[in-house]
């Protein structure tokens, strides 16, 4: 379960399924705040579910990383019975009553008895992982939780539901314990990574800090209802409507649950964009202690790429990003259709990876193939975006999800506009998220999901308008530059890092 000791550091960032093992958005904009914030010191706490699920080092550790822990939470446990337990009954009747408060998120819970169950958990504690595994006590509980809530639903997967979430809990006790305490915790989630600041915070006193990129609850539940709901109205429809069983609830109740725990010990909580912000505080977080803090870019290293644009406007139209569903290609494609209609030498370039999702990709290439656009789309697959952009006339992004999507900003950059769905940040990042941002204008447009129609005529009106274009290219360049630099992040960490070591 990773090392025993480790270094001390300014800074502990408590990972969950991210980085330095995966590349993605996250891993990226954590290698660049430590890299970018040498005078302090870090450790990294990774979290993982299994040792096989982890491969090798995505990214070659900074200087200032003092140290790497890698923890696995889903490894079965090696523990033996042995004789019968009674367990701490005190600590069971408090987990119940915590558990009471999350099935009535409205009403609040009992700080003092939080701070009981969290100093309470782990082997060194009243409530370990033996208690909670072979004792009376816990049998109890599990027991009367299934009969006053869950009585219709089977046994078997309630008393397994409640084991296994509960599981990964008494691993993250014990790394509270092992890992050296930093002078501040950053966590880039709530979660699993999220609750752990929260132990580190209720031992040490020392403070914590929230990052979600996204929210994580959203996402949990999404994910749960992907996983079990089979109706036609698809994932976002109401789990209370489409026969969820009940342990699939429990999930859900959970994940709220330790997020409400969680945004109770942190300050601050800091979102990317204002409407996550304000998800934050309807999922429990208190409004003074969040803030945003948008993702910013390396200007300087995409000046460059803007000087190769030609003058004139190609009507090329690229979607960056995976061949998958959740970017909704087949969008892209039907609005294409519409596009060479009143453009026939119009291309799509399509600019991303097949292979995570290879029957999708397959369906596209069916599609453009059955639309009759095979001389119009194109695959392109991973390119180097430094090259491409500037032979682009516009970005589209046609995805369904979102948060904060970087190359927005990249294409603002190399003086691109865009057109994209009305997801996660994408308006604020178009058309401004105050009243000085608003009156630099939009940078493109923003159109509803899955709607080729409109997606075709905000592309079509700027391309074929070029003073409409060459000022939404002006507003998209002069709003990266004000608001959305990596200088201007790390300023605001800088001060967030500092204000906590004080403390």
């Amino acid at each position: 379960m990773g090392r025993k000791k480790t270094p001390a550091a300014d800074i502990a960032l408590l990972l969950e399924g991210t980085y330095p093992y995966v590349r993605g958005g996250v891993s990226g904009w954590v290698h660049e705040l430590i890299s970018g914030l040498p005078e302090y010191t870090f450790s990294l706490v990774f979290l993982g579910a299994t040792r096989d699920s982890v491969g090798a080092m995505r990214y070659e550790l900074p200087d200032n990383v003092v140290s790497l822990s890698s923890h696995y939470l889903m490894e079965p446990w090696n523990l033996k019975p042995g004789r019968s337990r009674q367990g701490d009954a005190h600590c069971f009747a408090d987990v119940n009553e915590l558990h009471e408060s999350f099935r009535q998120p409205d009403a609040g819970f009992d700080e003092k008895v939080l701070g009981r169950v969290l100093g309470c958990l782990g082997k060194n504690g009243q409530l370990g992982p033996k208690d909670f595994l072979f004792s009376e006590s816990s049998w109890r509980s599990i027991c009367d939780g299934y009969t006053r809530f869950a009585a219709g639903a089977s046994f078997i997967d309630y008393f397994w539901t409640v084991r296994n979430m509960h599981s990964a809990l008494f691993r993250l006790a014990d790394i509270a314990h092992e890992v050296a305490p930093a002078r501040a915790f950053h966590s880039v989630s709530t979660g699993y990574a999220g609750f752990l600041g929260a132990l580190f915070h209720n031992l040490t006193g020392r403070p914590l800090i929230v990052t979600e990129h996204g929210i994580y609850t959203k996402e949990r539940k999404i994910d749960i209802q992907a996983a079990y709901i089979q109706d036609s109205r698809g994932i976002l429809a109401d789990p209370s409507e489409t026969g969820m069983e009940y342990h699939h609830h429990l999930w859900i109740q959970f994940f709220e649950g330790i997020g409400r725990i969680i945004y109770a010990a942190a300050d601050p909580v800091i979102a990317l964009y204002e409407k996550n912000r304000q998800r934050q505080i309807l999922d429990g977080a208190e409004a003074s202690r969040t803030q945003v803090i948008p993702n910013g870019i390396e200007l300087e290293g995409l000046v460059h790429v803007r000087a190769q644009r030609a003058d004139n406007i190609p009507p090329v139209l690229g979607l960056i990003g995976r061949i998958v569903p959740i970017k909704d290609i087949k969008t892209f494609i039907r609005a294409m259709r519409a596009v060479c209609a009143r453009l026939p030498k119009a291309e799509g370039w399509l600019i991303g990876p097949e292979d995570e999702d290879p029957e999708y990709a397959r369906e596209c290439r069916d599609l453009v193939s059955s639309l009759g656009l095979d001389e119009n789309v194109k695959f392109l697959g991973f390119q180097d975006i430094t090259t491409v952009l500037p032979k682009l006339g516009l970005l589209v992004l046609t995805s369904i999800s979102e948060a904060f999507p970087l190359v927005l900003l990249e294409a603002f950059a190399t003086g691109l506009p865009a057109v994209t769905t009305d997801v996660g940040a994408c308006r604020e990042i178009i058309e401004g998220s105050g009243d000085e941002d608003r009156a630099l204008g939009a940078a493109g447009a923003v159109v509803p999901i899955a709607s080729p129609e409109a997606t075709a005529q905000a592309a079509l009106e700027l391309l074929m308008d070029a003073p409409r274009w060459r000022a939404a290219q002006r507003a998209g360049l002069q709003r990266v530059e004000r608001y959305y630099t990596q200088a201007g992040v790390l300023a605001h960490y800088r001060e967030i890092y500092q204000r906590a070591i004080n403390h």
